[in-house]
């Protein structure tokens, strides 16, 4: 059973959770969260598990936020870089994707994962991935629900684009951890710089690499009872040069059913409809938030955070989806709409 928090435990955990997870983040071939760009970095720690108001649902940002911000919840911190200050959620001033997102996609696994996707040892360009996941991100971008994005702005107030790039994936079978395995943040890193090495991937500053495993692997350690998916970054080396990279840890969510899956499958594939709703959650967080400097609340909240795991109205596929994506319909958690007075929805405008 996944474990559970009360308010009042979670709110414990604001002060005590960075123990534990800030050393899985930290070590030669990670990055520490960067402290210079935030304005009101002098005191931070991890934001506490996401849940519903049901207490079944896990969500887990390696988001970094500031102590004094949550003692005056109104604060909009001057300095901060403004915007967003009568929606819920504000700018610190750090970097977001504005011009597109890419993503790239490492099926990290001995078989594959999900139906009709790579086979191992596989490589090639997204279009060439036939799963349920591999379509979701082909056909996200220029969607009215990725469009809720483009209600956030960089430091210049240029608005976002709506933009998903689904470039190439690599099905690695090399070293794939399996059963209960767990794999640090440190090692996840430490495969894609083996990627990038190895020229089984491109490296580009402004992609996410989405790490899917399958079964129970515990992708950071604390899956299936801390989170179910989550977005973070570290260091890697290209042409001898340090670089930033930005992944997301995608376990298989259908593993913790309870915990992870709303248990709606709308295409007939239990473990990519389950899958593509935490992973609509990470690529948007990491659109508007990548390095955990840019935006969030006073909670450290982003803002697929601040709609976790509500889904609004379920008008399609006999009430089994809420938006349509290309041709297909999937359940995905709603996003915040930073405009008017902010607020979770399902499309934009």
């Amino acid at each position: 059973m996944p474990r559970l928090f009360t308010a009042v435990q979670r709110a414990a955990i604001l002060g005590t959770a960075a123990a534990g997870f800030v050393l899985s983040g930290c070590s030669e071939s990670t990055s520490s969260p960067s402290r210079v760009s935030a304005p009101d970095a002098a005191s931070l720690s991890q934001s506490p598990d996401i849940m519903d108001q049901t207490g079944r649902h896990l969500f887990r940002t390696k988001q970094w936020y500031d102590n004094d911000a949550r003692q005056n919840p109104g604060d909009a911190r001057p300095g901060s870089g403004g915007g967003g200050t009568n929606t819920g959620i504000y700018y610190h001033g750090g970097r977001v994707l504005r011009t597109g997102t890419k993503v790239a996609a490492v099926y990290w696994a001995n078989s594959t994962i999900y139906t009709a996707g790579p086979a191992p040892g596989a490589t090639g360009s997204g279009s060439a991935d036939g799963s349920i996941v591999g379509y979701f991100m082909n056909n996200l971008g220029g969607s009215p629900y990725f469009n809720i994005n483009s209600t956030y702005t960089d430091a210049g107030g240029l608005k976002i684009v709506n933009s998903v790039q689904y470039t190439e994936f690599w099905a690695n079978n090399v070293n794939a951890p399996s059963g209960t395995q767990s794999v640090s943040d440190a090692q996840m890193v430490a495969m894609l710089q083996a990627a990038f090495d190895g020229k089984k991937l491109t490296y580009d500053s402004s992609t996410v690499y989405a790490i899917f495993t399958e079964d129970k692997v515990n992708l950071g350690g604390g899956f299936g009872t801390q989170y179910c998916a989550y977005h973070y970054h570290g260091t890697v080396t290209v042409n001898g040069k340090p670089q930033t990279v930005l992944y997301a840890a995608m376990p298989y969510d259908a593993a913790y059913a309870s915990a992870c899956s709303d248990g709606a499958s709308p295409n007939g594939d239990a473990g990519a409809d389950a899958e593509v709703n935490t992973l609509a959650h990470e690529i948007e967080e990491a659109t508007t938030d990548p390095m955990g400097t840019a935006w969030f609340d006073h909670r450290g909240y982003e803002n697929a955070d601040k709609c976790a795991w509500s889904f609004g109205t379920r008008s399609l596929s006999g009430g089994l989806a809420n938006i349509r994506v290309g041709t297909k319909n999937f359940l995905v958690q709603q996003n915040w709409v930073n405009a008017g007075s902010g607020g979770c929805a399902q499309t934009y405008p």
